[in-house]
């Protein structure tokens, strides 16, 4: 039933002003306004998500979104040329070099930074991106 059904996500942000130009203009995604109010921005392909205004939004303590990239390194240096600014982490399972790139020999590299509603989006390295 759900099989051919083209899923999307979705997440609240406490200002939709500042999501729309953080998304549209320091990403550089297509974002739209629909006539709700909410957010709609479109990735590459055929992906797309929503962001929703909510007075009492609490971000997000785990990852929302994901964008695959063929580069992380060259994705990170154009996002921080850009202001985007990334989290560093130093547990054990989970180190960030100087950039904020975890690296391990157990997945690819990733990289994490926040929306101005402190919701967790990353950057992942993926080749065929």
């Amino acid at each position: 039933m759900l099989k051919d059904s083209h899923a999307f996500a979705s997440f609240s942000v406490n200002d939709i002003d500042a999501a729309r130009k953080f998304y549209g203009q320091v990403l550089g995604l297509a974002v739209e306004d629909n006539e709700m109010g909410i957010l709609d921005v479109k990735a590459g392909g055929e992906g797309h998500f929503i962001a929703y205004p909510k007075p009492d939004h609490k971000p997000a303590t785990f990852t929302v979104m994901n964008f695959p990239v063929a580069d992380i390194e060259g994705a990170v240096d154009d996002l921080a040329s850009r202001g985007v600014t990334f989290e560093h982490y130093d547990m054990p399972e989970i180190k960030t070099d100087a950039k904020g790139i975890a690296r391990d020999e157990y997945g690819p590299p990733i990289a994490w930074f926040k929306d101005p509603a402190g919701n967790i989006l990353s950057l992942i390295e993926d080749a065929r991106a």
